[in-house]
Formats: structure tokens, C-alpha cells, sequence
């Protein structure tokens, strides 16, 4: 086991599969000579060099043009939009091209290909460049949406992802890049569609990703104390969703709670809320709660951007409060 950070993490699991198949190649702004704006590319020109790691110009329309040409003419290649807000500006391609290509061709055109993006708040960067669009992208039939939170799972998720036949959109939560965590040595190749238990409890289930992740850690060990057991679930890939271990835990605990970076509004934990309530209304003691970012702007100032994410306490003075209800 070696300790390492979330963003080197990134620049490992990309390494992996660089090294294991030729076809992988990684292009976006900044991503060769500067090792990425936030650094989760570093080392990648040095080893496979500038014709597979490629700087582009200041277009998010190009670069994912490029690679889904790429794709489609059998590369596997790897994209990085620097900011995921920045989506806003290449949603075209991605939702009427990327996500249709392999349907209306009745899959005879595959797009194996990554889109990595940093995504969300905890840096300060103000409303233009923190937002949490995964709830976005779950939204288009045709995508598949990851967001891993340890180290571990950064590597082994993109081998997935890099490995998969269809578009996967890939978001680093930008407020955990340097944060660390052991890694096992070797290859490390995980599962889409999979959640993970982070930590086993009896009195309610709280579902999170990705930032918000240690966040419930944080508070299930608050709520350890006051005698709350708490089962936390790192949902990690939104499309495919894993219902199952969703709908076990719900039917262990008898609550559920939502632990959402996305604005309130149509946010990831509705979806799972909804499925929930179809699926296992029977097995639930109380109502399920969203615990969200308010449906506003997220503020750069640091004080207000605490205050309005979900917070350790936050989410530990809900879950308390509910179930002492």
C-alpha cells in the first residue's frame, strides 16, 4: 500500500491504462507540458509522449469533437474539460452526438471514450466555475456518470471508464484533490454501476458522492457518539445506478437520508427518492430527507460558500434531529 493523493490518483489511473493499451490517448488545454491546471496530469507527456498527450486550444467545442472523431475511428481517447461548468459550452456535442452516435447507428459505431472534468465547489471559485453538474448529466440517455471519492477509486474507476464501449463522463470533485488515501500496488480496475458501503449502520442510511462523501463520514462518527448508528453509502456512479445495495440498506435501516452538492432542484438524490419510494415505501419508518445545496448561485466568498454546502454538521443535525423526532 502506497498513500496517495486524490489528483495524483487521477494521473496514475490514466497511466495504467496508457501503459496497458496504446489506443488511450488524453487531449484537452494545458493537460501535456503544464500537467493539467490542477495538476492531475503531471508526468503523462514524459512518459507516452506529445503525439498521446495532447495540449489543445481554448475550445471545448474542439476538444470534444476531437475526440469523438477518435473514438469513432478506433482510438480511446481521453478528454478533459478543465471545468465541468464548461460543459455549458460543448452540451450540444455531447448530448445529441456523444450520447445518440451508438444508438442511431444501431451500434455500429461504439464512442469508447472519457470526458474528465473538475466538478464543484469547496475551492472558492465562485458560480461560474463550482457547480455540481452530474445531476445534469444523468439526466441524457446515453452517458454514463462517475464520481469517485478516494484515491483508490479514482484509479480504478477510470480503468473502467477508459475500458467501456460507451461515453463516460468522469467528475473529480475539485474539493478532494488533495486529500489522500492508501493504494493498493498494481492494477487496480473497479466496476461502473457499483456503490460501496463506507461504513455499516442499523438507523438510517445516508446516500453521498463524491465531495460530500467524507462529509457523512465526518458526521457518522458524530452520530456514533450520540448513540446513532448510521450506514453511509458512496453511491460513486450515477449511471449505472446500483439499486440494489440503494434499496438493501434502506430496507436494513428504515431511513434515508440525501447528501447532494447539486442545487435542490432536481438534484441526484430525487432520482434515488423517487425509485425509493416505488420500490421500497414499505420498508421506510419516515419520510426521506434531502439534505442539498439551496437552489441558488454558489457564492466564491468563503464564509458563504460554507454555509450553503452540505457540511458534516449540517447533515449530522439533520439525521439526529429526524430520528429524535
Amino acid at each position: 500500500m502506497a498513500e496517495l493523493t486524490y489528483r495524483d490518483a487521477i494521473a496514475r489511473g490514466i497511466a495504467q491504462e496508457m501503459a496497458r493499451d496504446d489506443r488511450v490517448v488524453l487531449i484537452g488545454e494545458d493537460v501535456a507540458g503544464s500537467g493539467g491546471v490542477f495538476k492531475t496530469t503531471v508526468g503523462l507527456l514524459d512518459q507516452f509522449g506529445p503525439k498521446r498527450v495532447i495540449d489543445t486550444p481554448i475550445s471545448e467545442q474542439a476538444i470534444l469533437g476531437a475526440v469523438m472523431g477518435a473514438a469513432m475511428t478506433g482510438l480511446r481517447p481521453v478528454a478533459e474539460i478543465m471545468f465541468s461548468d464548461f460543459f455549458a459550452v460543448c452540451w450540444d456535442l455531447v448530448v445529441n452526438q456523444m450520447a445518440k452516435t451508438r444508438y442511431m447507428t444501431n451500434g455500429q459505431v461504439a464512442l469508447p471514450l472519457v470526458v474528465k472534468s473538475g466538478n464543484g465547489g469547496g475551492l472558492r471559485f465562485g458560480a461560474q466555475h463550482s457547480q455540481a453538474i452530474e445531476n445534469w448529466a444523468m439526466a441524457v440517455p446515453g452517458l454514463k456518470v462517475v464520481t469517485p471519492s478516494t484515491p483508490e477509486d479514482v484509479i480504478g474507476l477510470m480503468a473502467a471508464a477508459v475500458r467501456d464501449d460507451d461515453p463516460v463522463l468522469f467528475f473529480e470533485a475539485k474539493g478532494l484533490y488533495p486529500t489522500k488515501g492508501e493504494v493498493p500496488a498494481g492494477e487496480i480496475v473497479d466496476t461502473l454501476g457499483t456503490a460501496k458501503v463506507r461504513r455499516a449502520g442499523t438507523d438510517a442510511t445516508v446516500l453521498a458522492l463524491g465531495l460530500m462523501v467524507p462529509r457523512a463520514m465526518q458526521a457518522a462518527d458524530h452520530l456514533a457518539g450520540q448513540g446513532i448508528s448510521v450506514e453511509v453509502i458512496d453511491v460513486r456512479s450515477l449511471v449505472p445506478l446500483d439499486t440494489a445495495t440503494i434499496l438493501g440498506s434502506v430496507a436494513k435501516t428504515g431511513r434515508l437520508f440525501t447528501v447532494e452538492e447539486n442545487p435542490r432542484l432536481l438534484g441526484w438524490g430525487a432520482e434515488i427518492v423517487s425509485i425509493v419510494a416505488e420500490e421500497s415505501f414499505w420498508d421506510l419508518d419516515a419520510p426521506i430527507e434531502r439534505i442539498t445545496t439551496p437552489h441558488i448561485p454558489l457564492p466564491s466568498a468563503d464564509s458563504l460558500e460554507d454555509l450553503v454546502l452540505p457540511s458534516a454538521d449540517s447533515i449530522a443535525q439533520t439525521v439526529e434531529k429526524a430520528l429524535q423526532a
